[in-house]
């Protein structure tokens, strides 16, 4: 995707765009789909619950943002690429895509069954995966796009505060894939980065919440001293789907109030 030209605004803008964010009904993703429809975008909201996905995009439309929910497991190979088919015909050709969906099961290695450890990678590296390539085969064919991976700071860190094996494994392979595929798509113009947030307040979070002491750990862990909020990982998304970037792939961006900087 190409620097836009004239003002410092245009370069921020998606107008004409295709975006399609996975977990978009989420809390972090919610919050980039009305991001990215705010800047210009038509959104596609791909989740696994088609209702929370379908209400996701009726919001956007009630702000004249052209908007589509779908219900999609992103394990689900067929699935993916027919989402992704079904897309182009009805909305053109995707140049922004948002890996967003994720899951965590949280339990001491020790403890953690090979069934829950295949269904963290499943969703968080398989699907990332699975979304990536069937993107990246209409960018291919269309100039180029931008890929957005979430990430986590627990993908460059080994956390220590509870047991989160498989996530942990699982972010970290995200922030890999994430450079191995922008080296290798960069020269047919595909940027692909990650975003690596931080706790963020949001049901995927809600168990740690709950725990007082827990919280209180979190907070005094990072340096700015508080929980993320979904909107603050909207500019990263925006900055990192827009032209702005124009001159950056392979990166991941922490929005993470600092932690990572200890």
């Amino acid at each position: 995707m190409p620097r836009a030209e004239g003002t410092l605004q245009d370069n921020w803008r998606l107008d004409g765009r295709v975006a399609v964010v996975t977990g978009g009904a989420g809390g972090i993703g919610r919050a980039i789909c009305m991001a990215l429809g705010g800047a210009g975008a038509s959104v596609v909201v791909a989740d696994r619950s088609l209702e929370r996905s379908e209400h996701v995009a009726a919001q956007l439309a009630r702000s004249s943002i052209t908007a589509a929910g779908y219900g999609l497991d992103v394990t689900d190979e067929r699935a993916v690429d027919a989402l992704f088919g079904a897309v182009a015909q009805s909305l053109g050709a995707v140049q922004v895509l948002v890996n967003c969906a994720g899951i965590a099961l949280r339990a001491p290695a020790l403890e953690h069954t090979l069934d829950n450890w295949n269904k963290v990678l499943a969703v968080n590296v398989t699907g990332t995966f699975l979304c990536s390539r069937a993107a990246a085969r209409g960018m291919l064919a269309h100039g180029g796009g931008s890929i957005i991976n979430i990430a986590s700071i627990m993908g460059l860190s080994g956390g220590g505060l509870y047991p989160n094996i498989s996530y942990q494994t699982s972010k970290g392979a995200v922030v890999n894939m994430t450079r191995a595929l922008a080296l290798e798509w960069a020269k047919q113009g595909i940027r692909v980065n990650a975003i690596a947030p931080t706790y963020v307040k949001t049901d995927f979070i809600k168990p740690l919440m709950d725990d007082p002491a827990l919280r209180a750990r979190i907070e005094a862990m990072t340096p700015l001293g508080r929980i993320a909020e979904p909107e603050d990982i909207v500019g990263a998304a925006l900055f990192l789907a827009s032209p702005a970037s124009s001159m950056v792939t392979g990166h991941v961006l922490a929005v993470d109030g600092g932690f990572l900087a200890q």
